[in-house]
């Protein structure tokens, strides 16, 4: 695993009362699910309450990862879940480096990455570790994930490029199907792809160890997707489970602020065509991405006076003005989710 930050290998409050005591400690377990919340208390409650009745074969652990929350989490959550690991940062970390520190405490042959807003059927954890264990090629799976009114999610993200950041990634899912998977279509047998949505990620422990974790660079977004481009570099496939059932709330830990979760996403989407894409894809996404923003800007302006009663009109002006004024500052970190 990834060697500790400056926080140190081991979370400095961790709760010693639940990592992992009596019987549980004599079988270890299969799948370790790690789950990282922030202020999500009434989310992740129910997300570790979907793992614990989860109906499987074999043992497995769940370790709690709290990224710096000032909700009830703290206080009322470990009481709530005694056989869950629970790590406590002061801080806000980033979602991959909080991911790491819950693998340096993972004990599984298989981690699960689920979301706090997300919840498994009382299947899908079994399913998906024997497709893992019958499939040695397969390093990552991933989930189809569901609304809370039922209907699909997109469950497959390609790798991104030049195409799917300046162009219509709905027009490509629907034109281009094939190339570009998605819910419009969805597929009925498992089927090889770029890379999953991370809200439900099961990766074998040994590629973990091999690719060490999650790439700390990104703070929130594309992690995953970055994590499968080098998972399949490194010879391993990536498979989207249709028949692996899970709800999502899409976007609900990141609701309460839209824009910063934007120009977090705007962030890792530089970092990632720095780090996997030509240089002349690099420069082209660079000037491209601002110039279509500014247009964007101007359109909104011409209609504000006609639109700026609907709320929905102005919280995408507003988030269209918070990445405008991000890159004008020279994109800084300390714009976008707030790292204490």
């Amino acid at each position: 695993m990834k060697a500790a930050g400056s926080e140190g290998g081991k979370a400095p409050n961790a709760n010693p009362s639940t990592d992992g005591v009596g019987e549980d400690r004599k079988r270890e377990p299969l799948v370790s699910v790690i789950i990282v919340t922030r202020n999500t208390h009434d989310l992740v409650r129910e997300a570790i309450r979907s793992v614990e009745a989860s109906e499987v074969s074999f043992p497995l652990e769940t370790i709690l990862v709290d990224n710096g929350s000032t909700d009830r989490t703290s206080e009322e959550i470990p009481p709530a879940f005694p056989k869950a690991v629970y790590l406590r940062f002061p801080r806000n970390l980033g979602f991959a480096a909080a991911v790491d520190r819950g693998a340096e405490r993972s004990r599984g042959k298989y981690l699960l990455l689920l979301n706090s807003d997300a919840r498994l059927e009382p299947d899908a954890l079994e399913r998906a570790v024997q497709w893992m264990e019958t499939h040695p090629q397969c390093g990552v799976a991933g989930a189809r994930l569901r609304n809370e009114d039922g209907s699909w999610q997109n469950s497959i993200a390609n790798f991104p490029s030049l195409w799917t950041e300046l162009g219509n990634k709905a027009l490509l899912r629907r034109f281009f199907p094939h190339r570009y998977p998605g819910k419009e279509r969805p597929a009925i047998h498992p089927v090889a792809v770029d890379s999953v949505i991370g809200a439900f990620f099961l990766a074998r422990a040994d590629l973990w160890q091999r690719l060490h974790g999650m790439d700390e660079g990104f703070f929130f977004f594309l992690e995953e997707t970055d994590f499968c481009y080098r998972a399949r570099q490194a010879g391993f496939a990536v498979y989207h489970l249709p028949d692996v059932r899970v709800w999502h709330g899409q976007g609900r830990s990141a609701a309460a602020c839209p824009a910063a979760a934007r120009i977090e996403y705007w962030r890792s989407r530089y970092r990632y065509f720095s780090l996997h894409a030509p240089r002349s894809h690099q420069i082209c996404l660079r000037i491209a991405l601002p110039l279509r923003l500014a247009v964007e800007l101007a359109g909104d302006l011409l209609i504000f006076p006609f639109r700026r009663a609907r709320p929905r009109f102005r919280e995408r002006m507003g988030v269209r003005w918070a990445l405008f004024r991000w890159h004008l500052a020279g994109r800084p970190d300390r714009m976008g989710l707030p790292r204490d």
